[in-house]
């Protein structure tokens, strides 16, 4: 019996009955996977918060350009292998070249996201983060952070200086020592100014100012600056420098450390640096205490660096003024401002040009002041540069008087360093800082917290005294001999005020001064010496007056003429012997035909140097004569006859 073929479609009911479908297909589908929720790994915070900053480093990595990073790898080998040449380089220019180029409005990439560039070097780090904490505060707003993280940053550059195992095996360019050295300074200049004002300050910064602890504090400044002079033994090396001893012996004094260049120049850079802190901080006699050893002159290390050299300069003759060694700071002044006037041409080319360029004016107006206050004919030319650019305020200067003060004060405030307060507000204790923070948004505020009003206040005093000056100088010059009464008619007052001015004038035309001689002493060393040109004294009712003056020192000028044309003599003496004339040139090229080289130049020779021979007489096309002289005759030049 034969079975039909059934379709498949048509056995479909058959296998639902005869085939149990959970086992084939199983439970897929029945408990909904797509609803249930992915289970992730478990990570605390503090990973995802590292995750975080490793990708937005990632991101901010690709977006160094290729150049930046090119020119981090090629500064990263030449510090490593201690190549001056590139580092020089590398910081004076690239570094500028690519700060102008992608990063003048914005920070550089920070030190972690460059790390792999450098393989994490630990010192180049911290040597970019100075560059990248300076590029904040120049071209930039920092912010609280920024100070923190800047202080922590010199922190550790010095720790590794001072507190390695023996000398650190680092060369830098003399011109980055100092800017180290100064930034650091400044740094710590600016986070004062901050601090000292409570206004305006947010809750986040009064906490973490509260809880700051010695963060730019002038102790941990002054420590690195003497650390950092102690440790070169630079004052020791000085002396023996100044005493002529050998090299071997000045290697024995100094150590191991002042042998090396970047300790011997650091040594140097904080001695002007403790200089200029001491100044901020108003102690202008340990100022010059600290520059004791140090000579002002051309001859100086410091000197190779032009902006350590103008800064020095400055601040010694600032200490002057607050001293009242008004000549001595005239001279400090005409000496650095007559060198920036001769070395223009060069500053132009470096980029600390623009402030070199700002100290100088702030010296010239500095000069000012002290040509007012003790008159002097050392440099016209400096006068007449001063006049020119403080024209308004040297007028009123010169005619003294009650709006003279106003223009001492113009002229002191623009010219005048940036004090600060060594000492904090209360910061760490919330109830007084508020009081503080009350008063501050007050309109009566007290303005005796803020330094630089201070010394302007102290300045001021020493000049309303001597404000008279001027105008009693003007009639004292105009007699030998006067009454005493008629002086005090001519200046308005009574006699008994008379005499106190003129005791003023007595008193301001000393001064302790240094004096030729005095150049291996210290800065504070000096002699009492009368400034002025005019003395007087009184008997019973008249004024006697003796003016004396100074004649013309006209040797000097002779011996500098005198040596400088001798000089040119020499190198007269020194030329070359000229050439035949072009015409007899000529004439021994048409003898030759001008076919043969050799014998032009033999005939050349023949008419120079012919032993005999007359005038001979030749007539050219229009007849006009034409002599030539065939006689034996001597050239002398520069001594050699031929």
């Amino acid at each position: 019996m034969s079975h039909q073929g059934v379709p498949l479609w048509a056995a479909d009911a058959d296998l639902d009955d005869d085939v149990e479908l959970n086992l084939v297909i199983g439970n897929y589908g029945q408990n909904n996977f797509e609803d249930a929720p992915i289970q992730h790994p478990h990570l605390d915070e503090a990973a995802m918060i590292a995750i975080q900053q490793h990708m937005a480093q990632q991101a901010a990595f690709s977006q160094i350009p290729d150049v930046v990073k090119a020119f981090i790898v090629r500064f990263y080998q030449a510090v490593l292998e201690n190549n001056l040449d590139e580092i020089t380089v590398a910081y004076e220019s690239g570094w500028n070249k690519y700060t102008e180029k992608f990063y003048a409005r914005t920070e550089w990439p920070e030190a972690e996201i460059i790390a792999p560039l450098v393989n994490d070097d630990p010192i180049f780090l911290i040597l970019y983060r100075e560059l990248y904490y300076r590029h904040v505060y120049s071209r930039l707003q920092p912010n609280i952070d920024d100070r923190f993280h800047s202080y922590e940053n010199s922190c550790e550059l010095f720790n590794y200086l001072l507190n390695s195992d023996g000398p650190v095996k680092l060369e830098l360019p003399e011109q980055w020592l100092w800017d180290i050295i100064d930034e650091f300074i400044y740094q710590y200049q600016v986070f004062c100014s901050w601090r000292s004002k409570v206004k305006n300050k947010t809750e986040d910064e009064l906490v973490m100012l509260g809880e700051g602890g010695p963060v730019w504090s002038s102790y941990s400044v002054l420590n690195v600056l003497y650390s950092l002079m102690q440790k070169s033994k630079i004052n020791e090396y000085i002396v023996a420098q100044r005493e002529g001893k050998s090299p071997e012996e000045i290697a024995e004094i100094v150590g191991e450390y002042g042998q090396r260049p970047l300790y011997r120049m650091l040594g140097y850079f904080s001695i002007i640096g403790l200089l200029r802190v001491h100044v901020l901080l108003g102690d202008f006699t340990l100022a010059l205490k600290v520059m004791e050893n140090v000579e002002l002159n051309q001859k100086s290390p410091f000197s190779r660096v032009t902006a350590c050299h103008v800064t020095a300069y400055y601040y010694v003759g600032f200490c002057y003024i607050m001293l009242k060694r008004y000549p001595d700071a005239i001279r400090t002044f005409v000496t650095i401002l007559n060198f920036i006037m001769r070395m223009r041409q060069y500053h132009t080319r470096s980029y600390q040009y623009d402030q070199i360029s700002k100290t100088a004016d702030r010296m010239y107006a500095l000069f000012a002041l002290c040509n007012a206050l003790s008159p002097t004919r050392l440099d016209d030319n400096i006068a007449n540069i001063a006049k020119e650019r403080f024209s308004e305020q040297y007028a009123k200067i010169s005619r003294g008087g009650q709006e003279a003060l106003s223009a001492f004060e113009e002229l002191f405030i623009y010219a005048c360093p940036k004090f600060i307060t060594a000492n904090p507000p209360p910061y760490d204790d919330p109830s007084t800082i508020s009081i503080v923070v009350n008063s501050a948004s007050s309109a009566d505020a007290p303005s005796g917290l803020d330094a630089t009003q201070r010394h302007l206040a102290l300045f001021l005093a020493d000049v309303a005294a001597q404000l008279p000056v001027p105008t009693l100088r003007s009639f004292l010059k105009l007699y030998t001999s006067l009454d005493a009464k008629k002086l005090a008619n001519f200046l308005d007052v009574d006699e008994e005020e008379m005499v106190q001015e003129m005791m003023a004038m007595k008193q301001a035309s000393k001064s302790l001064s240094r004096v030729p001689g005095m150049e291996n002493t210290g800065l504070l060393d000096g002699r009492w010496t009368t400034t002025s040109d005019l003395n007087f004294v009184i008997d019973e009712n008249m004024v006697h007056i003796a003016e004396s003056t100074v004649g013309r020192r006209y040797a000097g000028w002779f011996i500098k003429n005198t040596e400088r044309a001798q000089k040119i003599f020499d190198d007269l003496k020194h030329m070359p012997l000229p050439g035949p004339p072009a015409s007899l040139a000529n004439t021994a090229s048409q003898s030759s035909g001008g076919a043969n080289p050799r014998a032009a130049a033999s005939a050349i020779a023949a008419s120079v140097s012919a032993p005999g021979g007359s005038v001979r007489e030749t007539t050219d096309a229009q007849g006009q004569g034409q002599k030539t002289s065939a006689a034996p005759r001597k050239v002398a030049w520069g001594g050699v006859r031929a």
